[in-house]
Order: structure tokens, then sequence, then C-alpha cells
């Protein structure tokens, strides 16, 4: 009668038991958790780092190329002015269509 009642012959009942082995599981379930939270963590630190490092290099290199392309005009004023006639030309014929 007791095993209807949902109780052992120890008198633990089927919750105590359920109860008992899901702390169980969470126990061993849990450092796997901590070390695949803690391997996350680190892998998206590092992610934001190499982005941050792309970021600059990618500044680093706009600032040059504009440094360059201001160094250019000074030296070579016309051919400048040719250049960027040329190219409003071009965008200007190919917006149009």
């Amino acid at each position: 009668m007791s095993q209807l009642s949902g109780t052992t012959e120890r008198g633990d009942s089927t919750t105590d038991r359920l109860a008992t082995m899901a702390h169980e599981t969470i126990d061993r379930v849990t450092p796997k958790a901590n070390r695949a939270e803690t391997e996350m963590r680190d892998t998206a630190a590092r992610t934001a780092e190499g982005v941050k490092n792309l970021e600059e290099h990618a500044m680093d290199t706009a600032k040059d190329g504009l440094h360059k392309a201001q160094a250019y005009i000074q030296e070579n004023p016309l051919m400048a002015a040719g250049i960027a006639l040329g190219a409003g030309a071009l965008l200007s014929m190919l917006l149009r269509r």
C-alpha cells in the first residue's frame, strides 16, 4: 500500500528521490557548465581584442592613405584638379543612367 501512495519502504517519497537525482545531476553538470562559460568568456574577450586591433589597423591605414593623398595634391595641384574633374564627370554620367 505504501507504493501506491508514492512512498518507498524507507519512507522516501518519489518527490524526494527525484529531487535527490536532480541535485546530483546539477552537481555533476555544474563544473562542465562553469568551464564552458569560462571558455566562452575567454573567446569573447580574445575576439573583442582582435576586433579592436583590426579597427586600429584600419584607422592607421586610412590616415596613411589620407596623408599620401594630401601630399600628392599639394605637390601636383593641377593634376589633382584634373583627376577630380574627371572623376566627377564619370560619376555624374553613371548616376544619370
